[in-house]
C-alpha cells in the first residue's frame, strides 16, 4: 500500500498520522503535484494529494474518503470517530471547520503564488481571509472547552491544520491571539505519529 504526496500538504499529513494511529501499513512516496507532475500523473492521472494505492491497486484520492476507508476497516479500539450519531455529528462539526481552515489556507497560498501579483484579486482574498478566521475563531472557542479528549480525527486534524497555517499564513493569524489552538497543536506534535511524519 502506497501514500503518494507531500508532507507539506495538511491532506495528506492527516491521513499519514492517521494510518499511523489505525495501525496500518504503507509506504509514503513524497511526490509533488507540481515539480513531480508527470511522475505523479503515471500513479493517478488527476495528480491529487494525497493518492493512496491500496494492495489490489485500486486508487483512492481526497484525504477524507480514504479516511472513511480505513475507519470502516478499523477495530472498535483504534476508531478515529464516534460510531453514535450524536457524537459523530459533534467531531465532524470540529472536523468541518478543521478541514475549512485547511482549504482557506491553500487558497490564500495559492492566490499569492500562483497568481500574477498584477491579478490578485483583493475582494477574493478579503473574503477567503475572514473564512479562515472564522473557521480558526470557532475551532480556538471549541478548544477551550473541551477537557481531557482523546485523539480522535477532529482533534488531529485541527492540529495538522493549525502547524500548516502558521507554517504558511504566520502573518495572517498571529500563534498568540489563539493560545488554544497553539497550545492543542504544540502537544499533539509530540506524539509519536505527528514525529514520525512531520510538516515538510
Amino acid at each position: 500500500m502506497k501514500l503518494v504526496g507531500m508532507l507539506d500538504s495538511p491532506y495528506v499529513r492527516r491521513v499519514a498520522i492517521s494510518l499511523e494511529l489505525y495501525g496500518v501499513d504503507f509506504v509514503y512516496e513524497s511526490l509533488s503535484v507540481f515539480s513531480t507532475y508527470a511522475e505523479f500523473s503515471a500513479i493517478n492521472p488527476v495528480v491529487k494529494a494525497p493518492t493512496l494505492v491500496l494492495d489490489d491497486a485500486t486508487v483512492l484520492m481526497d484525504s477524507s474518503l480514504i479516511l472513511d476507508y480505513f475507519e470502516t476497516l478499523a477495530p472498535t479500539d483504534k476508531k478515529l470517530l464516534p460510531p453514535n450519531a450524536g457524537a459523530r455529528a459533534k467531531e465532524l462539526q470540529v472536523l468541518g471547520l478543521a478541514l475549512a481552515a485547511c482549504e482557506k489556507t491553500v487558497q490564500i497560498v495559492y492566490e499569492h503564488h500562483l497568481r500574477p501579483a498584477e491579478k490578485l484579486h483583493e475582494p477574493w482574498l478579503d473574503r477567503v481571509t475572514g473564512q479562515l478566521l472564522a473557521a480558526y475563531s470557532l475551532l480556538e472557542t471549541h478548544l477551550a472547552q473541551a477537557s481531557g479528549e482523546r485523539l480522535n480525527q477532529a482533534a488531529l486534524t485541527a492540529a495538522v491544520a493549525w502547524s500548516f497555517t502558521q507554517l504558511k499564513l504566520p502573518t495572517v493569524l498571529k500563534a498568540q491571539a489563539f493560545p488554544n489552538l497553539q497550545r492543542h497543536a504544540d502537544q499533539l506534535e509530540q506524539h509519536p505519529a505527528f514525529r514520525k511524519y512531520p510538516i515538510e
